[in-house]
């Protein structure tokens, strides 16, 4: 009984240990998604400003050839991959993971009819380790990171459309509604869809136009890309903190069943104990 009690002790002063720890990271991803939800925000009007322009051009603008605007037949399709470097954010990744590869399983027959960009450890390893083509990647990004962090990768995905390796280009990644709520979503940013102004400006661009968007359709791809990249980092930590919470909350739950298992098991030694006492002195006696 001794021996049992022990255990039960043992069990319930290391749970007791793991709860301080998932609290702590309870609160620091509460932290960072706040900062995660502000670097968001802040990257918004850049993205409205620079589709405004575009559209603009584009809507003033008659017998545009780029190719980023231009759809083609579909022959190959490149995915931009967004997940976490780490764990312990629930079913953040295994969900998003889950949506890609049922999205290829039904639209596509073989690797050769898709690449695959991806940023994130946890995707990296994922694909790598079925054996999926991996154009190019990115980890190791930090809690708070910047376009410059994303901005090689950017390019080469839209570089890699102009020059005909693929046809369209999709953007697969958490989209951030709240701190429990993060939907994988496909969105297809290349050929670029730009919506007509309802009043086009009166600008006058120098070099023309067409000059000004080659260099301006590029970069609001690569902008896409970035806004994306924020809501996963936000999503992240929301999904972090949900998980966490619930785990504090179970081993809360799992101390309190354990400590009625252990008075119960001391109210039962206690108990024999005084028997045997009572009754060694009734043998004497």
């Amino acid at each position: 009984m001794a021996k049992g009690m022990r255990e039960v002790k043992r069990q319930i002063k290391s749970t007791q240990n793991m709860k301080q720890i998932t609290k702590a990271m309870e609160m620091v991803a509460a932290s960072k998604l706040r900062r995660a939800q502000e670097a968001a925000q802040a990257a918004r009007p850049y993205s409205e400003k620079i589709q405004e322009v575009v559209s603009n051009i584009a809507a003033g603008t008659k017998g545009i050839k780029n190719p980023i605007l231009l759809a083609r037949d579909i022959k190959k399709t490149g995915y931009l991959i967004i997940t976490s470097d780490r764990g312990l954010a629930g079913g953040f990744n295994a969900n998003l993971l889950r949506t890609m590869i049922q999205t290829i399983r039904q639209n596509h027959k073989s690797p050769d009819e898709y690449t695959i960009f991806v940023v994130g450890r946890k995707g990296r390893d994922f694909l790598k380790k079925r054996n999926f083509p991996i154009m190019g990647e990115v980890t190791g990004l930090s809690d708070s990171p910047t376009f410059a962090d994303i901005k090689t990768l950017a390019s080469k995905a839209v570089q890699n459309y102009v020059d005909g390796h693929y046809d369209e280009l999709y953007l697969v990644y958490n989209k951030f509604h709240n701190a429990i709520s993060q939907e994988p979503t496909l969105n297809r940013i290349l050929p670029l869809e730009v919506t007509g102004s309802k009043a086009v400006a009166n600008y006058e661009y120098e070099p023309s136009p067409e000059e000004v968007l080659d260099v301006l359709l590029p970069k609001y791809a690569e902008t896409l890309v970035f806004s994306a990249l924020l809501e996963s980092k936000a999503g992240e930590f929301g999904a972090r903190m949900n998980a966490m919470g619930n785990a504090t909350r179970n081993a809360t739950d799992f101390i309190s069943r354990l400590t009625i298992v252990y008075n119960r098991a001391r109210q039962a030694s206690i108990t024999q104990e005084i028997t045997e006492i009572v009754a060694g002195a009734n043998a004497q006696g």
